[in-house]
């Protein structure tokens, strides 16, 4: 008999399924993932959302028509705004410039006001993004400081749910967790049930390189964070209040590249698409099984959808600008064309369309030029000036053949040219147009050269 239908969309947060990992190499071990994904908002933050503003309501900290404020990194934020959508609560929002569109885009299609600050600065700093909510907070009256990095309520929901439901869902037969720490929420409350329930059960955490966390853990001293990391959601560069790291058995640092990577491998393999968080613990995990010399049960966490993430770690020119695709490398100008048109990936308006196609193309493929190809040879090149000038006066201009509006005298480079020779073109204000004799390879413009020049750090 299938359940009675759910009352409301916050009746469905929680009780998420518990899945075996069956093609990816897990040595010795079992390993299992917790699919927070499958929570409506689309992650494990949707719990401690409902937790935190659940908490405020009963301590009368949070009154009918009030304003929550919260700093995130990650989806403490799309659980607030679901649960304050559906309490009737102003959101505000601040969080840092890393954090991918598809997440903002969310946010503000579900009520919340977003502030964004930087991402490069640490605890302190007037643009830090914790301090900044802070401060709005003094600043805005009815107001509360929602403060998941130490709010007492954020580990207590996994305490409460979470590591409940793996318990159940393992049969009391489990031998790891792996997790990672953004504000510590869950690493404590699996900690506190496990210590309680199971204490057999180690707590594994797994790290972004470039975050103290792990290092912590440890050795219990707090370091300098090391640099910034593209993970979003977990990672620190100082100790939040509620974490608590005591029960930690094993850590694991995890480079960006091995934890995009790690994402791509998932869905490829188990056909599950998660976040980059996800990334991170998947790839301890994984190595923490490979390590193992006895079998052992272990779970670990699909933290949220990568469905947020299609414009990073799903996007292979991203991968490839990040530099964590390896590709054939030719060792002159082709190394720095991003869309290879030996790998058919240019893009490109052919000689009979209209402009209206190149003007939807650009859009499409967020690129400023485009190639014009007859019988498979660039005869011109049209851009967003050169759209612009053909349909200011006559927007029906729109409708005419694209070579009206190209420029068809080319200044192309060979593949060996040198360097400083895309400087002098891009100075003219012009892309370069890469060629190995009579073939077309593809565009070189200024992004190209900086992303090249930054992977060579």
């Amino acid at each position: 008999m299938s359940p009675p239908p759910y009352g409301n969309v916050l009746e469905m947060i929680g009780r998420t399924p518990l899945v075996a990992a069956t093609h990816l190499d897990t040595g010795p071990c079992q390993l299992f993932l917790k699919l927070e994904n499958q929570n409506p908002g689309g992650s494990i933050k949707d719990r401690v959302g409902l937790y935190l503003i659940q908490a405020a309501e009963r301590d009368g900290r949070i009154k009918p028509g009030g304003t929550l404020i919260e700093a995130t990194a990650g989806n403490t934020g799309l659980g607030l705004a679901l649960v304050a959508a559906q309490k009737g609560y102003r959101l505000l929002l601040v969080i840092p410039d890393k954090m991918s569109q598809e997440k903002i885009f969310q946010l503000k299609a579900k009520g919340a006001e977003v502030v964004l600050t930087r991402s490069d600065v640490s605890k302190g700093h007037p643009e830090y993004y914790r301090d900044v909510a802070e401060r709005l907070t003094r600043e805005t009256p009815n107001s509360f400081f929602v403060n998941q990095f130490g709010n007492p309520a954020n580990p207590q929901a996994h305490e409460e749910t979470t590591a409940p439901e793996i318990w159940e869902q393992t049969g009391h037969n489990l031998d790891a967790v792996v997790c990672g720490v953004g504000t510590g929420g869950t690493l404590t409350g699996l900690s506190h049930f496990f210590g309680r329930t199971a204490p057999s059960v180690e707590m594994v955490l797994a790290d972004p390189a470039g975050s103290i966390l792990a290092d912590y853990a440890k050795t219990g001293n707090v370091e300098t964070a090391r640099g910034g990391w593209l993970v979003e959601g977990i990672g620190g560069d100082s100790i939040p209040p509620v974490a608590d790291f005591s029960r930690v058995g094993s850590t694991y640092t995890i480079p960006d590249a091995e934890a995009f990577q790690t994402c791509r491998e998932l869905l490829l393999k188990e056909g599950i698409i998660a976040g980059t968080s996800t990334g991170t613990l998947l790839a301890a995990a994984l190595r923490y099984c490979r390590e193992q010399k006895t079998p052992k049960r272990v779970v670990t966490f699909v933290c949220d959808s990568g469905n947020k993430y299609l414009s990073k770690v799903y996007n292979d020119y991203w991968m490839l600008d990040q530099g964590f695709i390896d590709r054939e490398r030719f060792g002159d100008l082709r190394d720095l064309i991003a869309r290879r048109a030996s790998e058919r990936a240019a893009v490109t308006v052919n000689s009979t369309e209209l402009v209206m196609a190149a003007y939807r193309r650009m859009k499409l493929y967020d690129v400023s030029q485009l190639p014009v190809m007859h019988d498979g040879r660039i005869v011109g090149i049209v851009d967003e000036e050169d759209i612009l000038l053909e349909v200011f006066e006559n927007p029906q201009h729109f409708n005419e053949p694209v070579t009206k509006a190209m420029e068809s005298h080319l200044v192309t480079v060979p593949v060996d040219a040198p360097l400083p020779q895309l400087m002098e073109i891009f100075n003219r204000g012009l892309v370069a147009i890469v060629m190995k004799g009579t073939e077309f390879q593809g565009l070189v413009t200024r992004i190209d050269l900086l992303n090249w020049l930054r992977r060579r750090l």
